[in-house]
């Protein structure tokens, strides 16, 4: 349980952006971690599976207790819910809470799940290094593959290759690679500000290419009619 911990805290502080120095430190990193509230739900489901397996009289059924009401109380805080027997491989990240189920399935290693994301008990397994995308759902007798990325709001029924990525409703659309775009924050320009390279009429321009030539607005408008018609392109 403590190295799922460990590799969940891992990948959460991956995830985090370390301008200042002091967010470089590794407490301040772990306290990061901590306070992000989508840790805690999966700390509470590590609890529940780790305690189910306790085989000690009246200490397992205690710890089971525990781990009931440790996951009850995260369900209603964070509005995340992954059963105890499911069985998750190390670097689970929610990167967005609210609104998740995760059914008794089998999950490979480094998933992120976002808000909405619904994986029943019917789904077979997921493999490892998948993305759920907000609002996606597996509702079928289905299999995941490996370096998969499930595109918002997309209904898988059906079984998904590796290294694809899927999206639509029913998830008809197939594209090649799995690999999931990160959008960063857009740095200030020589260390100023964003908005140092805004106009002051506070409007911006398309670049004139330079064999344009500026154009009068009183001037007439000429059309030839003589001049050849150009053919379309052919495919």
């Amino acid at each position: 349980m403590f190295e799922n911990v460990r590799a969940d805290l891992s990948a959460s502080i991956a995830r985090r952006k370390k301008n200042d120095w002091w967010k470089r430190h590794p407490r301040i990193e772990l306290l990061r971690a901590f306070g992000n509230i989508g840790v805690w739900p999966v700390v509470a489901y590590r609890f529940g599976h780790w305690a189910k397996s306790v085989r000690i009289p009246l200490v397992g059924q205690v710890l089971r207790l525990a781990g009931m009401l440790f996951r009850q109380f995260m369900m209603v805080w964070t509005g995340v819910f992954i059963h105890p027997d499911a069985v998750i491989g190390p670097g689970l990240v929610i990167h967005t809470w609210l609104g998740i189920f995760v059914g008794t399935t089998t999950i490979g290693k480094n998933c992120t799940l976002s808000s909405g994301v619904l994986i029943s008990h019917a789904t077979r397994s997921v493999g490892d290094n998948v993305y759920f995308g907000a609002g996606a759902k597996i509702i079928a007798d289905t299999k995941i593959g490996s370096n998969v990325v499930i595109m918002a709001n997309s209904l898988i029924l059906t079984d998904v290759r590796d290294n694809t990525t899927i999206g639509g409703v029913p998830a008809r659309i197939k594209l090649r690679g799995g690999r999931p775009q990160r959008f960063l924050k857009e740095e200030p320009v020589n260390g100023g500000s964003r908005d140092a390279a805004k106009p002051e009429n506070g409007t911006y321009s398309a670049p004139v290419p330079p064999s344009a030539a500026p154009v009068s607005p009183s001037a007439p408008l000429q059309v030839s009619l003589t001049a050849p018609l150009k053919a379309p392109l052919e495919e």
